[in-house]
C-alpha cells in the first residue's frame, strides 16, 4: 500500500491559547509548532496566520516569514496556504498566492458552516483558482458536500484546475457533511470515478479526527490532523502539542502497516517538483 501522507493543520481560524495553550498565534510559534510536527512524520504544513489579538489574517507578509521560517526549518515540507473565509473576504483571501507555495486550499462550493454560510462564490473559486494556475501551486481541493466533488470534476475537465486533483473530504463540521462512514465509503467511489488518478484525504472535525484518521490509513487515503480542527487527545485531555496529534497517526499508520511518506515520497504521489535546495 502507498505510504500516508500525513498533514498538519496547526492553527486555523477559530482555537485561541485559551481553549488550549499550546495553539501556536506567533509565526514564531508557527514555525516551532510545524517543526515539532514535521519531526514526529508530517510531510504538509495547512498554514494560516493570525493578528496578535489571535483574530485571523491574510497579511501576505505574514505568511511570507511563515514560508520562510519553515523553508528554513523543515526541509523540503510541503506548503499549504489556506485560502478560507473566516480569514478575509473576497480577493482577499488569495493575496498571499503570489508567493507561490507549494499547495493552497480551495473551496469550490458553499456550505453551513455552525453559525453563518461559508461563502464561495462561483466567481471568487474561478479567480482563485485561476491564481493557482498561474503561480504553479497545487490546489486541495476541500470538499464539504457531496456536490463539491462533482464541481471540482467538472473544473478539471474544462481547464479550470489541473489534474490530478488532491481532494480532501471534511467531515463533522455542525450543520455541514456529518462523520458518517457510509457517506466516507461513496466519497472515496466518486472521487475514483469523477476525478480517476487523484489522491485523497479527509479532515475530521473535533471528536470525529481520530476516527477519520483511521478511516483514512486503512482505506489507502492520507490524512489530516492538527489543533486547527481538533484540540483534544480525548474528552478530558487537552492535546499538549500539535505533534502529539501527528503521532497519533504515525501510530495508526503502524497498526494498519502502512509507511509514514517523507515529504519527498508526498511530492511524487502529488505530483510537486522537489524542494529547492539551500
Amino acid at each position: 500500500m502507498k505510504p500516508c501522507i500525513i498533514c498538519v493543520a496547526i492553527t486555523g481560524s477559530l482555537p485561541r491559547k485559551a481553549d488550549n495553550p499550546a495553539v501556536p498565534i506567533t509565526v514564531a510559534e508557527q514555525v516551532e509548532s510545524t517543526h515539532e510536527a514535521y519531526e514526529a512524520g508530517a510531510s504538509i504544513l495547512h498554514a494560516h496566520v493570525r493578528n496578535d489579538d489571535e483574530t485571523p489574517s491574510s497579511d501576505p507578509e505574514k505568511f511570507a516569514r511563515l514560508k520562510e521560517g519553515v523553508e528554513k526549518h523543515c526541509p523540503g515540507m510541503i506548503i499549504q496556504f489556506s485560502t478560507g473565509g473566516r480569514s478575509g473576504a473576497g480577493r482577499t483571501r488569495g493575496g498571499m498566492l503570489p508567493l507561490r507555495p507549494d499547495m493552497a486550499s480551495l473551496s469550490v462550493g458553499s456550505n453551513n458552516f455552525p453559525t453563518r454560510v461559508y461563502e464561495n462564490p462561483p466567481d471568487l473559486v474561478d479567480w482563485l483558482a485561476a491564481e493557482m494556475l498561474t503561480y504553479g501551486i497545487k490546489p486541495e481541493i476541500e470538499c464539504f458536500d457531496l456536490s463539491h466533488i462533482h464541481q471540482a470534476a467538472t473544473m478539471q475537465r474544462d481547464g479550470r484546475l489541473k489534474a490530478p486533483a488532491y481532494v480532501q473530504f471534511v467531515m463533522g463540521v455542525k450543520n455541514a457533511m456529518p462523520a458518517d462512514r457510509d457517506v466516507f465509503d461513496y466519497y472515496i467511489r466518486t472521487v475514483e470515478r469523477l476525478l480517476p488518478g487523484s489522491e485523497w484525504c479527509a479532515a475530521g472535525i473535533g471528536p470525529h479526527q481520530l476516527t477519520l484518521n483511521e478511516w483514512c490509513v486503512a482505506a489507502g487515503g492520507h490524512a489530516r490532523t492538527g489543533l486547527e480542527d481538533n484540540i483534544r487527545l480525548d474528552r478530558t485531555t487537552l492535546a499538549p502539542s500539535n505533534a502529539a496529534l501527528v503521532r497519533r497517526v504515525v501510530d495508526l499508520c503502524a497498526r494498519h502497516e502502512r509507511s509514514v511518506a517523507t515529504p519527498s515520497e508526498a511530492r511524487r504521489l502529488l505530483g510537486l517538483a522537489p524542494a529547492a535546495l539551500g
